[in-house]
């Protein structure tokens, strides 16, 4: 057998990486396991207060006229576990701030103004086929702190019996502010590939993201 240099072992050995880290992330042959969805901080800004409108439809609450501010979007995705299976009816709780980067939440210390027209909270379930899908708009970016602008995100927790319940943020791509994110640059490359939506299409005038979430089954 002709021997190999040593370039070549380490250029091989590259490609062997790479390829196995992209078909565990996105589970495109069988018999592979993937990757879990990276976990994140719930963050300060979990809601508090109840509130009686949590549907799929952020950009309008029940009995008032105007709807949100800002550009409409539609988050879809499928849940999956680390075998590939499909999770029927998992509880996702989604939160997010409004346009203006303002969170529902009374202590919120942005000085941006509040849109009293985004729900901001919705509790939703995937379906048979593990798919989810709600309409919201896109989230402004805020400052954390005086050095410190965080991008535009959906916060998800993800529940199901039998699985590890996952708290985690979906961002967008191609926002400046994701290179200087404290949270999301504290992540290796495939996590915040794992953690970024992929726009793919349009309805009418309406952005389509999606973002699929892979859970961890509590036997493994």
């Amino acid at each position: 057998m002709k021997k190999l240099s040593r370039r070549k072992i380490i250029k091989l050995s590259l490609i062997s990486g790479i390829t196995g880290a992209f078909f565990c992330n996105r589970g495109l042959a069988k018999g592979l396991t993937f990757i879990p969805t990276p976990s994140e901080t719930e963050g300060p800004f979990y809601p508090v207060r109840n509130q009686k409108d949590k549907d799929a439809d952020l950009t309008r609450i029940d009995g008032h006229v105007d709807v949100a501010q800002g550009q409409q979007i539609i988050v879809t995705g499928k849940i999956t576990d680390t075998s590939g299976q499909t999770v029927t009816h998992a509880l996702l709780d989604i939160w997010q701030a409004d346009a203006n980067g303002r969170y529902r939440h009374p202590r919120d210390p942005n000085p941006a103004k509040l849109d009293e027209n985004f729900q901001g909270w919705a509790i939703i379930k995937s379906d048979s086929n593990g798919l989810f899908r709600f309409k919201t708009v896109m989230p402004g970016a805020y400052p954390a702190s005086s050095t410190w602008i965080r991008p535009p995100h959906i916060h998800f927790k993800v529940a199901k019996q039998g699985y590890r319940t996952l708290t985690t943020q979906m961002y967008f791509p191609h926002e400046a502010y994701n290179e200087t994110d404290l949270l999301l640059q504290n992540k290796s490359a495939v996590e915040r590939s794992a953690m970024m939506a992929r726009k793919i299409n349009l309805q009418g005038n309406l952005p389509i993201y999606e973002y699929n979430i892979i859970l961890d089954s509590l036997h493994n």
